[in-house]
């Protein structure tokens, strides 16, 4: 393969629903390219995309697959990713390394959920779009429909620039209102006849054409000034405004495809290889420092780090975009992430499994190489005199998760090293272990995530696993104000031990006035402040710890005794052993003893006072509470807010958008924890949704009633 320059290079993402037939698009667009000889497909298991074990057992992409197509003089490089919401980091990934996306849409389904959540990504990341109407020759093929509901959706940016002449079983002809020609194709597919438009076509094909014209023109000042002028537009004119509004994503033309048939791909690639932006054309990338890096072969050379796998036989493969500079075989560059050197001893073009060796790489392409020391994704590495780092991929938060386990408790390391390892691979898996929960937590998209996961671990490796549910990470708190006071005394023989505390807790919230004064079983206390201590606690909220001393009843040496004693409570709340916070101490008064008082008496008088005090204070569980937020078809709103309800969801509004119901609710953690799966059969695994972690709530008293039963009976098994 030759070195390709910038201005030659195209990256592209391949997007769209799981179905909508991306992976038989992508084999299309291989053969059509000359790198495969033959058409794998997916039922066969030997396609380029889909080659890892989990992929031909369950039958759906699991991770992007880079491949590259040389087609008129252009480099092409496309990354396949997975339709599933799922999967959705192979998506982020690749549209933070490309320049276009190309949105598969099934013809018998039209727009569906992942289309659209797969388009607000590429709205976040401003890439142009191109849609491309695949499977037309299935027999509930819809082309009108699919163009109706795209305008619906996005309105007059939708340009058709072909539509098919039939669909169904009888489909073998588009045409074409860029070049103004019809194109048929023997049942084999491959190369079409170019012919002239049927005149039957031609009013329709003239009316989409001219509005083609007009949007190409929108785009550009000096075709506008032009198309006013003669009315019409060249095709290379039409291409560069076509081009210009692909850029500022103010047009999204619309192709029509039969990849499984090998229709209308040619032409495909054709339009992407002329009116698609090279590399050089689309907005900079920003280096964590704040700088804009041009991407110029001729500037320093800097490689970002996008993707790792792990295959056998080979090891760790690592995938880069060459941001600036040029790249070759045996180059020294330094990771600006881990300060570690390293050598880029191979170079290659990647088609899935298939490594192309080239000794040069330039600005814009994207490529991979293998056997890094100590690259991980996201990783930055840089030539002599360059200090870039990029960190600029951001990954949805996780929204299923599991506690983890090996079936031989002896391979909980090995489990962690294996973990650890797959999250380098997709790095939408989070990996935690809980030392509050005595777990370690996996958290994914959903639960074939999930399943995915376990697959490949107990398949790949060996290493049999079970999940559990996670337990919830519950709080507890007070709701009212008590005094307690204790009293440790010990006498053994020698020095003895002796300390007393006085107390009052008190539940905290933010800006509340300094302490004044207490009545309790009708006598007052009346607080004077010497020193306060706001401690942020690592598991949320704070403790105030208030020195009201007077008179040195206790030595100022002993109150950080007073307050790790009361760290150690609210490590281990009495009402579920969980973390206690936003509690207000007020130590006021105690008494000591010139020879036996010591930093441990302290510690255990403040320890047993707070204990005595808190059961006093109204106590009170709280759990974890999520914004969640489901866009639904609005055939199964109803359906879908019933089962909210159901998990004491609080619905905080809905809006519409376009066929689609947005339903924005409070749903505590404990009632998420299998709504994934629930959604997906409720609607047919139509709707999607995301949770976000929002704030602690008081649990309703009965479910109090239940944890405090369930504590107990933990304890007494105990």
């Amino acid at each position: 393969m030759k070195v390709y320059q910038t201005n030659e290079i195209k990256n592209i993402s391949i997007l769209g629903s799981s179905g909508s037939g991306k992976t038989t698009l992508a084999e299309a667009m291989l053969y059509e390219g000359g790198v495969i000889k033959r058409r794998g497909s997916v039922e066969a298991g030997n396609t380029v995309s889909d080659y890892f074990p989990v992929e031909k057992e369950y039958g759906y992409s699991v991770f992007s697959t880079v491949f590259s197509v040389e087609w008129q003089d252009r480099k092409l490089n496309f990354i396949d990713c997975p339709g599933s919401d799922d999967f959705v980091g192979g998506a982020v990934s690749a549209l933070n390394v490309t320049d276009t996306a190309l949105m598969v849409l099934n013809a018998q389904y039209g727009v569906e959920v992942g289309t659209v959540n797969q388009f607000r990504y590429t709205e976040q990341f401003h890439k142009p779009v191109i849609f491309v109407v695949n499977q037309l020759d299935n027999d509930k093929a819809d082309y009108e429909g699919t163009i109706a509901q795209l305008k619906d959706r996005w309105g007059s940016k939708i340009v058709p620039i072909q539509y098919p002449i039939s669909c169904g079983s009888s489909f073998n002809a588009v045409v074409d209102v860029l070049k103004m020609k019809m194109y048929r194709w023997k049942p084999e597919g491959g190369v079409p006849d170019v012919l002239e438009i049927p005149a039957e076509e031609m009013d329709k094909a003239m009316e989409l054409h001219q509005a083609l014209v007009e949007a190409a023109a929108e785009n550009d000042d000096m075709l506008m000034e032009k198309f006013f002028e003669e009315g019409a537009l060249s095709e290379d004119d039409m291409r560069a405004g076509i081009r210009a509004g692909l850029v500022t994503r103010g047009m999204f033309p619309v192709f029509c495809v039969c990849a499984g048939r090998d229709m209308c791909v040619r032409r495909t690639l054709e339009f992407l290889g002329n009116v698609v932006p090279c590399t050089d054309k689309m907005p900079r990338l920003i280096t964590t420092e704040g700088v804009e890096v041009t991407p110029d072969s001729n500037g320093p050379t800097s490689l970002f780090f996008f993707k790792t796998t792990v295959e056998p036989h080979i090891g760790q493969v690592s995938y880069f975009k060459v941001i600036s500079g040029k790249v070759k075989e045996g180059d020294d560059l330094m990771n600006a992430d881990r300060g570690s050197k390293e050598r880029i001893a191979q170079l290659f073009a990647v088609a899935g499994q298939t490594r192309t060796p080239v000794t040069e790489m330039v600005a814009g392409d994207i490529g991979a190489t293998v056997k890094l020391k100590d690259v991980r994704r996201g990783n930055t590495l840089n030539g002599k005199g360059c200090d870039y780092r990029f960190d600029f991929i951001k990954y949805p938060d996780p929204k299923y998760r599991r506690a983890i386990k090996p079936v031989n408790e002896a391979d909980a390391e090995k489990m962690m090293e294996i973990l650890i390892r797959m999250r380098e691979e997709d790095p939408t898996w989070v990996i935690e272990q809980s030392k509050e929960l005595k777990q370690t937590i996996v958290s994914g998209q959903g639960e074939f995530h999930l399943r995915t996961l376990k697959w490949r671990i107990e398949n790949n490796d060996k290493l049999p696993i079970e999940y559990l549910e996670p337990k919830i990470p519950y709080r507890e708190t007070i709701t009212k104000a008590a005094r307690a006071d204790y009293r440790h005394k010990k006498q053994s023989g020698g020095a003895g031990q002796f300390g007393e505390v006085h107390l009052i807790i008190e539940p905290y919230y933010e800006g509340m006035p300094a302490p004044d004064t207490y009545r309790f079983g009708g006598q007052e206390y009346k607080m004077n402040v010497r020193d306060t201590q706001i401690i942020d606690l690592d598991w949320g909220g704070k403790v105030v710890f208030v020195n009201c001393i007077v008179g040195g009843a206790i030595d100022a040496r002993f109150l950080p005794a007073i307050l790790k004693g009361i760290m150690a409570r609210m490590e281990q709340g009495p009402l579920t052993g969980s973390y206690a916070r936003d509690v207000r101490i007020c130590v006021y008064d105690g008494k000591m003893h010139p020879v036996d008082s010591n930093e441990i008496s302290f510690m255990l008088a403040g320890r047993n006072a707070f204990s005595t005090a808190f059961k006093e204070a109204g106590p009170k569980i709280l759990e974890p509470v999520y914004d969640v937020e489901v866009s639904v078809p609005a055939d199964y709103l109803g359906d879908v807010m019933s089962d909210l309800q159901g998990r004491r969801a609080l619905i905080m509004g809905m809006n519409s958008e376009k066929g689609f119901e947005k339903l924005l609710a409070k749903v505590p953690l404990k009632e998420m924890s299998n709504y994934s799966t629930s959604l997906s059969s409720i609607t047919g695994g139509r709707a999607s949704f995301t949770m976000k972690f929002a704030s602690y709530e008081l649990v309703p008293a009965d479910v109090q009633e239940k944890l405090l039963k369930a504590y107990e009976a933990t304890q007494s098994e105990e």
